[in-house]
């Protein structure tokens, strides 16, 4: 299967090195180029890609917007795409807003190119935690200035007690086998109790899901 892939950045040269670099590569296809939000909404809806690359920062209508409005309930496409932030070496202030409506995960602008290709692979499929330990202190850090949501509690409510005890594992950023370690269960197992707790707290993918416990409360901010 043949990931689909936009591009949105207002770097004309940004864009046609990313488009390059991922079209060399079997199984990734570059299907539009976007150069602001408004774009990357635009073409986003009528080309259905698997991943989009956002830049955080663009003209018109900026990269978290954009999110906000493709992962949002009146998008029309047929599914809802993996977005994947572009960010600077310094990381923006506003990335934990761009995860938080909706983004799967973050890629540093410099990064190599095999983590891009890396990253566009992880992404499409559902394993939406990238750089783990970068996106554990970009969230903890944003998480400590965010007042925690009455919604949060509401639904951690709704978890039973293993399912609780997996959140906060994936709050710390453990993969499915490590939890599994942890729990002293079967991986197949935890497969299961993840999908149960992303479908509750109303989580699309981990990141969320991380945001999610930050925000209930039981993650603390580093």
């Amino acid at each position: 299967m043949t990931i689909e892939v936009l591009i949105a950045d207002d770097q004309a040269m940004v864009r046609a090195g990313f488009a390059a670099l991922l079209d060399a590569h079997d199984g990734i296809r570059v299907t539009g180029q976007a150069a602001d939000g408004s774009e990357a909404v635009t073409l986003s809806a009528r080309l259905d890609p698997d991943v989009i690359l956002m830049d955080v920062r663009m003209p018109h209508l900026d990269g978290i917007e954009a999110t906000r409005r493709i992962v949002g309930p009146t998008y029309p496409a047929a599914k809802i795409p993996r977005i994947l932030m572009l960010t600077t070496f310094d990381i923006d202030d506003y990335v934990y807003d761009a995860l938080e409506a909706g983004a799967s995960g973050f890629l540093l602008k410099d990064a190599l190119p095999e983590e891009l290709v890396h990253a566009v692979r992880v992404i499409a499929a559902g394993d939406a935690l990238l750089a783990p330990s970068v996106t554990r202190r970009m969230i903890s850090r944003f998480a400590a200035q965010k007042p925690r949501t009455s919604l949060a509690a509401g639904r951690l409510a709704e978890l039973t007690e293993r399912e609780r005890e997996v959140l906060v594992l994936i709050g710390q950023g453990r993969s499915n086998s490590e939890i599994a370690s942890a729990l002293f269960i079967a991986e197949q197992t935890v497969k299961t109790h993840v999908g149960k707790v992303l479908a509750k707290v109303g989580a699309r993918d981990r990141v969320q899901a991380v945001i999610f416990a930050y925000d209930a409360g039981l993650v603390e901010p580093a």
